[in-house]
């Protein structure tokens, strides 16, 4: 398989995420998150049954794309609901079960394709995803649905009982309150039609959103440009060049390049718990700007590697880049829409972000091993650059949302983009 078309076939998955995320937002506020999650798995079980099966190229691919339709519905409805069932404490923390779930996947499909790697036990690694969307498909009929979404739908008996569920032994009242007031926040700003995604991106709302939202479309576009999932999807390729493993040394399976793969996949689930226990503590910004600058240097120290043709250099770059990336650059920018975005703006810039983070991503896996091949030492000198813009970004522009409310976030932040911290900041006089 040309290295194009294997690019083209590893890109289908994200480009199916980015067509679910595209009507995702939209159907859980229709739906409700639960119920949408419950929807989903469908096209996880339709995805598999077609690429187990697979007797051709086209039909597995047909299969990956499907099997994304569920990653691109699933990214955007978890990080909603991880979000509205959270206290405003705890929202960091909990928020980045998300890419901590994800990474914990990939760690384990890491580890069992080493043993399911060859014809025709590869069939049965595409079947297990299947069996897993069945099994979480029946646990999702134990979790309770989001309060947010039962009190903006007038269930405000269920919405409190839920939070009495949720926060056992523990009074409700003042958050209950303070939903309540978000929601009605959110209804004096939303007119008769509801107001449409172009409006909220051109500022045309009661409350001009247009930094609030242009942060999140910023997060979410540089997370996947920062070559995070490159790093995840072709570790063992590079890992192999660099060591210059031969076809006989490949067929010898673990290679060293496939161990040190699985590594790479412990030190991010490392990294991912290390940020979710600071990200309360000092705040979104500050764990951004530090995982973002040391994303940009540890991608400099891989081009170092290429350059001078030293496997273990690229190898502990490679870790440092993992470890960078992961601990706040990787899942921070889910955070972002649910924690900045009103209600009535939530449904469809959260989709649009998740669209776009998707898009961005099929095109990465897709350039990523032709890139290999145009510059071959110099690959990572792209995500040296983004990762560089997405620290600059964070220190002049980034809103920090760690202990306000979506009320708060608002007041502070609404109006044209613009700097709002460091010597460039601008004052909001939006009298919206």
């Amino acid at each position: 398989m040309s290295s194009t078309l294997w690019g083209l076939v590893v890109g289908l998955t994200p480009l199916g995420a980015w067509a679910g995320s595209m009507f995702s937002g939209i159907a859980a506020d229709k739906f409700g998150r639960k119920r949408m999650l419950m929807y989903n798995n469908a096209f996880f079980v339709a995805g598999a049954i077609l690429a187990s099966t697979s007797t051709s190229v086209a039909q597995l691919s047909v299969g990956r794309f499907v099997s994304g339709i569920g990653c691109g519905v699933a990214a955007n409805v978890v990080s909603t609901y991880c979000s509205e069932v959270s206290t405003i404490r705890s929202r960091g923390f909990l928020g980045g079960f998300q890419q901590l779930m994800i990474l914990v996947g990939v760690f384990l499909s890491q580890v069992v394709s080493i043993g399911l790697s060859k014809a025709p036990l590869w069939r049965v690694l595409f079947s297990i995803s299947a069996a897993i969307a069945i099994v979480q498909t029946l646990l999702l009929f134990f979790i309770p649905e989001s309060p947010k979404f039962l009190a903006s739908t007038n269930q405000i008996d269920k919405a409190e009982a839920v939070l009495v569920r949720l926060r056992k032994d523990l009074d409700i009242a003042f958050e209950l309150d303070d939903l309540l007031t978000v929601l009605e926040y959110s209804r004096q700003t939303d007119y008769v039609p509801r107001p449409t995604m172009w409006q909220v991106l051109a500022g045309k709302t009661e409350i001009d959103l247009r930094h609030l939202v242009f942060s999140v479309l910023f997060l979410m576009l540089s997370q996947q440009w920062a070559g995070g999932k490159g790093v995840m999807f072709y570790s063992t390729e590079i890992l192999s060049d660099s060591f210059h493993l031969s076809d006989e040394d490949i067929k010898h399976i673990p290679t060293i390049a496939q161990l040190l793969t699985l590594g790479i996949g412990a030190i991010g689930l490392f990294s991912v718990i290390l940020g979710m226990c600071i990200l309360d503590k000092v705040g979104r910004r500050t764990v951004l700007m530090v995982s973002s600058l040391a994303t940009a240097i540890s991608s400099a120290l891989i081009v170092i590697g290429s350059k001078i043709d030293v496997g273990p250099v690229v190898a502990a770059a490679m870790y440092l880049f993992n470890l960078s990336f992961q601990s706040g650059a990787g899942f921070i920018p889910y955070l972002c829409a649910s924690e900045l975005l009103p209600y009535y703006a939530l449904g469809s810039i959260s989709g649009l972000a998740t669209s776009i983070n998707c898009l961005t991503l099929f095109i990465v896996s897709f350039i990523f091993p032709i890139l290999d091949k145009a510059i071959g030492p110099y690959l990572f000198v792209p995500f040296i650059v983004t990762s560089f813009v997405t620290f600059l970004f964070t220190v002049f522009m980034m809103p920090e949302a760690r202990g306000k409310s979506i009320v708060e976030v608002v007041d502070q932040y609404k109006g044209p983009i613009r700097c709002v911290a460091g010597p460039f900041a601008k004052k909001n006089t939006s009298s919206k």
